[in-house]
């Protein structure tokens, strides 16, 4: 009697389980993930050979663009229940008899590199056009009548004492306003700073190798 074969049949792999998982990723990552604000203006660094990295956290930042324009940051710290960006506000606020709503102040909190005279800080925050909002954005006072980026610099160092500074200037930058920041900077007694820039790796031909 002959034998009954089998019928063949092909490896099968049941996908549902990985879709289901794949979904439930995609779904955490969109509602956990915070995109990160503009900028206020478009800065091109100078590049250098230094792979010295700057923190990511707990770090004060001075943005210089090539028209000399003054812009400033301050994140929240790496534990962003210390709520700096309102505190620094409130330090601001009372210097220059300014209010600012819990909810003004929150939404501070949650937004990046600012450079206008403060007295239009407010009207900045509340506008929700990003054009209107880029309007505000023409550089913050330093002069000598009314020096706001000397007082932005000496609230945000009462405010974290962790801080670290960094200088971001476009690479076009005149050096003579990098200068009046780094002299701003040591009135305040800020003697140590980081210059950001990026790395430039060159690249040594084996003919230019010293035998």
């Amino acid at each position: 009697m002959p034998k009954i074969k089998q019928p063949a049949r092909s490896p099968h792999i049941d996908m549902t389980p990985m879709v289901d998982l794949f979904s439930l990723l995609l779904t955490f990552f969109m509602l956990t993930t915070s995109f990160r604000p503009q900028e206020a203006a478009p800065i091109e660094t100078p590049s250098s050979v230094s792979e010295k990295q700057a923190p990511d956290n707990d770090i004060m930042t001075i943005y210089i663009s090539k028209e000399g324009k003054v812009f400033f940051n301050i994140d929240n710290g790496k534990d962003t229940s210390t709520h700096f960006r309102e505190k620094l506000l409130q330090k601001m606020a009372d210097q220059y008899k300014l209010k600012f709503t819990p909810k003004e102040q929150d939404k501070f909190s949650k937004m990046a590199s600012f450079g206008m005279p403060i007295k239009d800080l407010k009207a900045w925050i509340e506008a929700e056009d990003p054009k209107e909002r880029d309007k505000f954005q023409v550089g913050i006072p330093m002069d000598s009548i009314d020096n706001q980026l000397a007082w932005w610099v000496r609230m945000a160092r009462l405010t974290n004492l962790n801080a670290e500074v960094a200088i971001k200037g476009d690479a076009e930058t005149d050096y003579t306003s990098v200068k009046k920041i780094m002299d701003l900077l040591q009135e305040n007694k800020v003697n140590k700073f980081n210059l950001v820039t990026n790395l430039q790796k060159d690249e040594i031909l084996m003919k230019d190798v010293p035998k």
